[in-house]
């Protein structure tokens, strides 16, 4: 194992940039401190970082300074090879990587793009500093326009030659992999790495990742956007040029068609337009008007009008048909704000690719830190091991459409989506999201209305309860939803994007109920400290526990942490530490503690608890020393309980604005089954976060 990795394509668009992200995620998994070191780069042209280096640190939020990231740019290194200045060139890269090897825990080191005239050149250049930095190769071989048999036969031929050169493997990726390819059929390919077989894995074409998207379109021509700004991440499936009259020009549209035609044709533009809102014709990716004529006023005044363009419309200078010429040089590539292709590019490697395997490999060691992206990581790890079925009431959303988007390219959870469909699909299509493999369901069509709606009042009759408003409730998407968790249809449910607190779970508090031997739901957040996770409990249902309450809310809380690999150190928090302090809060606390501590031994629990403890000596080792020197939990709490919820939901805000801290939460606990609330403020990673806590929550439940 080593603390470096070297990631070298073959040939170009193998699609590596996916590849490296899928590597550096499994990375960060597990270490804090990764480097991203690319020792030769195209160039980006003045004034442009590189497009990988670029993209790795700002969707991973790396600190490493961009100079860092390079040592030359391909026509550097050739002119200083070519002067025969090679082993200059090999040194200095040695060199830079060395400075980072001494300041990062990982470097992960990417080869070059294969964009130069010569590629046996680059080839040559990879293996050779792969060797002199001392870094394992991960090869990537590319699929693309190829048979199964050939790219067996070219996956075998590049080991071979790389084994000749000295390079030494940690694993072989054959990427973009044709239809029909198996992971059987590159069984046989041979390439022993230190008397063990390499693993070699198989990542088949995903033409979300390789088609360009209307942003690729912008950029690649210099184009202007007229309408349709929210659009831009909308994929190109083909071109259609549009010099026909309507009638025959569409005929031509198919799904994702970019439109291109002349400025000043306004039948052409309104026409496309108005496909979108058409059920009888496919959607389009885009329009681009060329010859850089403005739309007319009457026609802008219309478009202008329209309630929410339906697709964006670009604007280029140049001819019609040089612009086609240069769209057909234009290929996909993910950038670092395009976060579905980015899901899509992580989902599909962690889906095909061994990581535990790969990981093994390659990781050294693994650091006790833990940062935020490092536990978001590790959500997503979790949940996609035994995907649960989680449901969402609020389908029709923008928000909730987008993360369910991230969510199934990320292959987290299986999605359903409560609402009218026309309505889910045709805002799925206006926001450019892809829902093709979610569940969607209208609670008012569904055959499962009276069976829910029947169970509903013979649970509730009770209190009151009556047909009519029985139907009523269930026809309602968060009632429905609950019941479908509570009969087993859904695993979980997540909801609260636009209604209340009260409104998600008041139907949980009324079938859902709270396991045996809880009396009352609670909540956590989870605080993703710069190094560290913290529990935070209750800060967002229980105003003012009495001790038996809180002694519960503790206990789900340590449960809680263990199921997302926080070990529970649990501390009673108060205005007072041990019997330093006296009054009716402290006494409350105290009685709580004793009580929590029976139940951990009534219930054959195992972790520490202690209190009251005020918040520096259950967190500063130095306090803790002075205070209450003999605890287990003083100085190294990990689980924090507050007496109210006025100190409890003060306390979190503080410190997740003071200390930069990421609160993942509230997340409930005590129900039979995971019901999750969401802010109505919340964002798309906000809800794509709290979904994958509800999926491990129903993970642990039916354990």
């Amino acid at each position: 194992m080593s603390k470096n990795l070297y990631v070298s394509a073959t040939e170009e668009r193998s699609g590596k940039s996916a590849v490296i992200l899928g590597v550096m995620q499994m990375l960060l998994r597990e270490l804090h401190n990764v480097a991203i070191f690319r020792p030769i780069i195209n160039d980006p042209g003045e004034g442009n970082k590189d497009h990988d280096i670029a993209l790795m640190t700002e969707h991973f939020k790396l600190s490493i300074p961009y100079r860092d990231t390079y040592a030359y740019t391909l026509k550097e290194a050739r002119e200083l090879i070519n002067s025969g200045q090679q082993d200059l060139v090999l040194e200095n890269i040695l060199n830079k990587y060395k400075v980072l090897e001494q300041e990062y825990d990982f470097v992960l080191c990417e080869g070059t793009d294969f964009k130069g005239k010569d590629p046996a050149f680059e080839f040559d250049l990879n293996a050779d500093i792969a060797a002199n930095i001392g870094a394992p190769m991960l090869v990537v071989t590319s699929g693309r326009d190829k048979t199964p048999e050939e790219v067996v036969n070219i996956t075998q031929t590049t080991l071979d030659t790389l084994a000749e050169k000295g390079v030494d493997f940690v694993a072989c990726l054959v990427n973009r992999a044709p239809e029909g390819m198996t992971q059987d059929m590159v069984s046989g390919i041979e390439c022993k790495n230190e008397g063990q077989a390499l693993p070699i894995y198989v990542i088949p074409e995903d033409e979300k990742l390789g088609k360009p998207s209307i942003a690729d379109v912008k950029r690649w021509l210099d184009a202007d956007v007229l309408y349709g700004h929210s659009g831009l991440q909308a994929l190109v499936d083909n071109y259609v040029v549009a010099a026909m009259q309507i009638g025959n020009f569409l005929d031509y549209i198919k799904p994702g068609s970019l439109i291109i035609t002349p400025g000043d044709r306004s039948d052409i533009i309104l026409s496309s337009l108005a496909t979108r809102l058409s059920s009888s014709y496919p959607d389009i990716a885009g329009i681009v008007l060329t010859g850089g004529l403005d739309v007319s006023n009457n026609v802008h005044k219309l478009i202008e009008g329209w309630t929410g363009v339906p697709v964006p419309v670009l604007s280029v200078k140049g001819h019609t048909y040089h612009n086609v010429q240069e769209l057909n040089r234009l290929y996909g590539r993910i950038e670092a704000n395009d976060h579905q292709r980015i899901a899509t590019a992580l989902g599909g490697f962690a889906q095909h690719v061994n990581v535990q395997e790969l990981r093994d490999r390659v990781v050294e060691q693994r650091s006790t830190r833990v940062t935020p992206k490092m536990f978001e990581y590790s959500l997503f790890d979790k949940a996609s091991r035994d995907k649960q079925r989680i449901v969402l009431p609020e389908g029709t959303g923008e928000r909730i459409l987008r993360a369910a988007d991230i969510l199934l390219r990320r292959g987290v959870a299986e999605i359903i989506l409560l609402g009218r469909e026309e309505e889910i699909r045709n805002n799925a299509s206006k926001f450019g999201v892809d829902i093709s493999g979610a569940e969607i369901i209208d609670p008012s069509e569904s055959e499962l209305l009276d069976q829910f709606a029947e169970e509903y009042l013979e649970l509730r009759k009770h209190k009151g309860m009556i047909a009519e408003m029985a139907w009523d409730r269930m026809s309602d998407t968060t009632y429905f939803g609950t019941m479908m968790v509570y009969k087993g249809y859904a695993d979980g449910m997540v909801s609260g994007s636009v209604t209340t607190t009260a409104q998600t779970i008041r139907p949980a508090f009324e079938f859902v109920k709270t396991k045996p031997g809880c009396s009352i739901v609670s909540s956590v957040f989870l605080m993703c400290l710069k190094d560290r996770v913290l529990v935070y409990g209750d800060c967002a249902v229980n105003p003012n526990p009495n001790a038996q309450q809180l002694a519960e809310i503790a206990i789900g809380a340590a449960e809680t942490a263990q199921i997302f690999g926080v070990e529970p150190r649990v501390a009673m928090l108060s205005y007072s530490t041990g019997s330093s302090g006296k009054g009716e809060d402290v006494q409350k606390v105290t009685e709580a503690t004793k009580i929590a501590k029976e139940l951990v031994k009534e219930r054959g629990l195992d972790f520490p608890i202690e209190g009251p403890l005020q918040y520096d000596a259950a967190v500063d080792p130095d306090v803790a020393a002075l205070k209450m020197p003999e605890s287990d939990v003083a100085g190294k709490a990990t689980v924090f309980i507050f007496p109210d919820l006025n100190t409890g939901n003060n306390t979190y805000k503080a410190v997740q604005r003071a200390a930069n801290a990421v609160a993942i939460g509230p997340v409930l606990q005590g129900l039979n089954k995971p019901v999750n609330d969401l802010s109505r403020g919340c964002l798309v990673p906000d809800i794509v976060n709290t979904v994958a806590i509800t999926a491990i929550q129903a993970q642990a439940e039916k354990k």
